[in-house]
């Protein structure tokens, strides 16, 4: 008879701890800064990663407004969306939407576009908070200060 190889390590919902992280996103470009907060939204940053848990960290991401595209991505891409009617294509250019009323949409939409559509996806999006400026509500979770900037030169623009 031959040994049982070891069991792989599933994480339970009941015994995650989720850290809280705040990025100052001033001067980030916006792929490579959605790429690293989905990677810790999901929870792949920790070698307790389960695919069907919701282990990830809470991202607070603030400045927001001051994101950087590379290339000539601010004039030329564009974010489009149907109305549901016929014909109802729409489409937004990334200034118009960083110069809006609402500039924290541009990381929203590139993170939410990463994570996985379905219900986990869908709870993991709701642990990320996008502020346009500088300040944020959160100082009562005492979250821990995350520098992408120092991870890989490519992630900061000047």
């Amino acid at each position: 008879m031959r040994p049982q190889p070891a069991r792989s390590f599933v994480a339970k919902p009941a015994e995650v701890e989720k850290k809280w992280i705040v990025i100052d996103a001033k001067g980030l470009v916006v792929g490579r800064l959605a790429s690293l907060i989905a990677l810790r939204l999901r929870g792949k940053h920790l070698p307790t990663f389960t695919p069907h848990v919701d282990n990830g960290d809470n991202v607070i991401v603030i400045n927001a407004a001051e994101v950087a595209f590379t290339g000539k991505k601010r004039e030329d891409k564009s974010y489009f969306w149907h109305t549901g009617y016929p014909g109802g294509i729409k489409e937004r250019k990334a200034h118009q939407i960083l110069d809006g009323r609402f500039p924290e949409r541009v990381v929203e939409k590139a993170v939410e576009r990463m994570l996985p559509r379905g219900p986990l996806g869908r709870k993991q999006l709701g642990n990320l908070r996008v502020y346009a400026g500088a300040e944020h509500p959160h100082e009562a979770q005492q979250p821990t200060s995350f520098d992408v900037g120092v991870l890989n030169r490519k992630n900061v623009r000047s």
